[in-house]
């Protein structure tokens, strides 16, 4: 039985095409289906009677199980069971602007940073297109509302399951499908330039934010495997290339975490980087967990480092900890449940 959500608009009219439907037959099921909320192929007043016979043979529209829900006043993280049992978390985040849904990409992360829950964890497989887009359905049916924005800075690394990223674009940015502006569209990754590259190619309003969370090699060494592959000199020259290609602004995120990162010197190493550049930095101080002995910096470094950062002219904003008390931060609550 094939999933309805695992199809991109293009794809589901050529192979409604190859059975013998008609082309629009797709807009029809995706406009039920994304606009209109409706799951049985049986209520699709406007098709005929052979397709949802067709559809129900050969379809399913399942959304995905919720295992659990921690919620706070503005926030509410989703532990998400997928058909083969395995479990991923989206957060919702319920700004005065809009509804904003953080999703996952993989089951696990192979990327390994030393501070991060997901890494922990390790990859198991990489999320379909279905169990990618099905976390905003699902939410969006849970909770009675639109998502407004997406980013993609859950559990696992997009870049790391890059065509099916590029197909769930697709899908939710379609005017047929969720309809989501492609500016509304974070993608996060932690730097592997080879996909920056290709992702400045694609030519899309999608924007790009890069976990750096230090501004030295020395340091990002310690945090981020990754950087032994792709060092911060690489990194930044893809930057550059993605800002030449596309002249969309680039977020440079970077967690805070007490006598690691957080020193005068580590401030004006990213000063350094990023100076002059089309980008704005995002400090984020740090989500702490119990399996890290990492701490959060406290308010007088944190206002230090921003201050050196306000001071040379970069654009810098302090994320403010909206999902602390639900264990926002990657991986913490299927950690949690798998304990």
């Amino acid at each position: 039985m094939k999933d309805i959500f695992d199809y991109t608009l293009e794809e589901l009219e050529a192979f409604l095409v190859e059975m013998g439907f008609k082309k629009y037959n797709a807009s029809q099921i995706f406009d039920w289906i994304y606009k209109k909320n409706i799951f049985d192929f049986s209520l699709m007043s406007n098709i005929s009677k052979s397709l949802k016979c067709f559809l129900n043979d050969n379809f399913c529209a399942n959304l995905l199980k919720v295992s659990k829900v921690v919620r706070d006043e503005k926030s509410s993280k989703y532990l998400l069971e997928l058909s083969d049992g395995n479990k991923i978390e989206c957060v919702l985040l319920k700004h005065d602007y809009g509804n904003s849904l953080c999703v996952s990409s993989q089951v696990g992360c192979n990327m390994g940073c030393a501070f991060c829950e997901s890494g922990r964890l390790k990859k198991v497989r990489d999320l379909s297109l279905s169990e990618m887009v099905l976390q905003i359905v699902t939410v969006e049916a849970e909770e009675c509302i639109r998502i407004d924005s997406v980013v993609v800075m859950g559990i696992g690394e997009p870049f790391d399951n890059f065509e099916v990223l590029k197909r769930f674009i697709s899908v939710i940015t379609s005017p047929y499908g969720l309809e989501i502006g492609q500016r509304h569209i974070t993608v996060s990754t932690c730097g592997l330039v080879p996909k920056i590259k290709e992702f400045a190619s694609l030519n899309t309003q999608v924007n790009l934010a890069i976990s750096l969370h230090a501004g030295s090699d020395e340091v990002r060494n310690k945090l981020m495997n990754i950087n032994r592959v792709y060092p911060i000199k690489d990194v930044f020259d893809a930057l550059d290339f993605y800002i030449s290609k596309t002249n969309r602004r680039v977020t440079i995120e970077y967690i805070l975490i007490d006598g690691i990162n957080d020193s005068e010197k580590d401030a004006l190493d990213l000063v350094s980087l990023v100076k002059g550049k089309l980008m704005y930095v995002n400090l984020i101080p740090y989500n702490e967990t119990s399996n890290f002995t990492f701490k959060r910096s406290n308010e007088f470094k944190i206002n230090k480092f921003y201050d050196i950062l306000k001071k040379n002219g970069i654009n810098v904003i302090i994320r403010k900890n909206i999902a602390g008390g639900i264990n926002a931060a990657c991986g913490q609550l299927r950690a949690k449940e798998s304990a």
